[in-house]
């Protein structure tokens, strides 16, 4: 019997682990999606210079998120003793969900031609690339308010897990943006030819939609209770 418990803790600390993983690299694909400034220098170097100087821009823009991303999950964790109380955790998944709805729409009516500039053919060296895609994303500091908003509904980050656990967390983030990065420069090396503004416009279209249906489903399962995202 007791080796069957252990076994069973062992199954549920395993779950608990995946379902981190899980949430840790859909965040991290929600945050880098969007084409903004970040997103098109990328698009711009893949197709001037090469799919691997897009690549290294989009993983300087991913190391500029894991330092937002680590700056609202300690936030959130100062915090943790009014958010613990289940009226105050309802508001704040609810406020998660309407920050998500709205980033959501922003993102649906962005105009990406707004954020192209020329890009020069020198290729420079792949750390200037990555070093440039780096500040470019962390010269937006509204991205603490992207990860409130992606955090908060799903509980992401609690302080009470294990450090192994919140590690991987963090980790997982950095890998869903590089998922995206590697999606993304992919696209545009195979559809080099038709790849243009339009192409963009439409991925954020796309993202802009997905983002506003899973904000409002997330919104109404919150407020009928049916599910409190733990």
């Amino acid at each position: 019997m007791g080796e069957f418990n252990d076994f069973f803790l062992q199954l549920v600390s395993q779950v608990s682990l995946l379902e981190i993983i899980v949430k840790g690299a859909v965040i991290g694909i929600i945050a880098s999606a969007p084409m903004g400034p970040v997103g098109i220098l990328c698009v711009q170097r893949a197709l001037n210079k090469g799919r691997i100087y897009g690549l290294i821009t989009g993983l300087g823009a991913a190391m500029s998120d894991i330092i937002y991303a680590l700056v609202t999950g300690y936030g959130l964790s100062f915090i943790y003793d009014f958010i613990h109380n289940r009226t105050a955790l309802f508001w704040l998944q609810l406020f998660g969900a309407v920050l998500m709805f709205i980033f959501g729409v922003h993102t649906f009516r962005s105009n990406p031609t707004q954020s192209a500039h020329k890009v020069s053919r020198n290729k420079s060296s792949l750390v200037q690339n990555c070093v440039t895609g780096f500040f470019l994303a962390f010269s937006n500091p509204l991205l603490v308010l992207l990860f409130l908003a992606l955090f908060t509904p799903m509980n992401f980050m609690l302080p009470e897990l294990p450090l192994y656990n919140q590690f991987i967390g963090y980790a997982a983030i950095f890998a869903g943006a590089m998922l995206w990065w590697l999606f993304i420069t992919y696209a545009v090396s195979k559809l080099r030819a038709r790849f243009d503004v339009r192409g963009v416009w439409i991925i954020n279209r796309v993202i802009g939609a997905l983002v506003m249906i899973g904000a409002f489903i997330g919104a109404v399962l919150i407020i009928t209770g049916i599910y409190s995202f733990h």
